[in-house]
């Protein structure tokens, strides 16, 4: 049974999160502020976070970025009734892996859960794969890099699945946004831009001179492991 971490401070909201999560075969949790939900999401192991903007005491965006700081890549969702272009980015920039726009309905959040969770699960075929001194280990969606576990985000490990997968060959920014983030969230060229740049710091011994992640000018990113 997948586990949620609902991070709502609107009781209303997040009892009919709860009840309508729950009734989908979902193990929920609740919290209503965001430091809170820093000090449950490193100590209890949770498969999606519903992270709400709007909290008390630390706000979304400070609770996913210093999730994401600390190495947690549980993927999240935020939950916001921002519609300004700048406030999504901000999100998605801080390593927020979707988000939803309120209000929004049930049935949207169900489906967006369920993408989430099917991008999440790694294929079958080879589990391992190495490049250098570094292993992506889909069975355990973790990268290492000479045997030790490094901190990367949920949505870096897809960026890297996505290159793996299509070795030598030339990805658009267009290409890695559909595969990645989906077709149903707006996501920038300067979002996946900031990706490749965090990854880089992780598997290139020199990311001002990339060996893996090749930029190619004006189309887009080659992955040569």
């Amino acid at each position: 049974m997948s586990r949620i971490l609902i991070v709502e401070d609107e009781p209303g909201i997040a009892f009919a999160l709860e009840n309508d999560l729950e009734t989908e075969g979902y193990e929920i949790a609740v919290v209503a502020d965001g430091v809170e939900a820093v000090r449950r999401a490193r100590s209890e192991p949770f498969d999606l976070i519903l992270l709400d903007v709007m909290l008390p005491n630390k706000d979304g965006f400070e609770v996913c970025r210093e999730l994401r700081r600390g190495g947690l890549s549980t993927p999240i969702i935020m939950l916001t009734a921002k519609t300004q272009e700048a406030e999504k980015i901000l999100g998605l920039d801080l390593g927020a892996d979707d988000y939803v726009t309120k209000p929004f309905s049930p049935r949207e959040l169900r489906a967006r859960i369920r993408a989430m969770f099917r991008r999440a699960a790694p294929e079958a075929g080879q589990e391992v794969h190495r490049f250098g001194r570094c292993e992506l280990d889909l069975a355990r969606f973790e990268l290492r890099r000479e045997g030790q576990r490094l901190d990367a985000t949920h949505t870096e490990l897809k960026l890297l699945t996505a290159f793996i997968r299509s070795r030598g060959r030339v990805l658009t920014r267009e290409r890695l946004l559909e595969e990645v983030w989906g077709s149903g969230v707006f996501v920038t060229d300067r979002v996946v831009d900031n990706h490749i740049v965090a990854l880089r710091k992780k598997i290139e011994d020199d990311p001002a001179a990339p060996r893996y992640l090749i930029s190619i000018r004006g189309v887009g990113y080659r992955f040569d492991g």
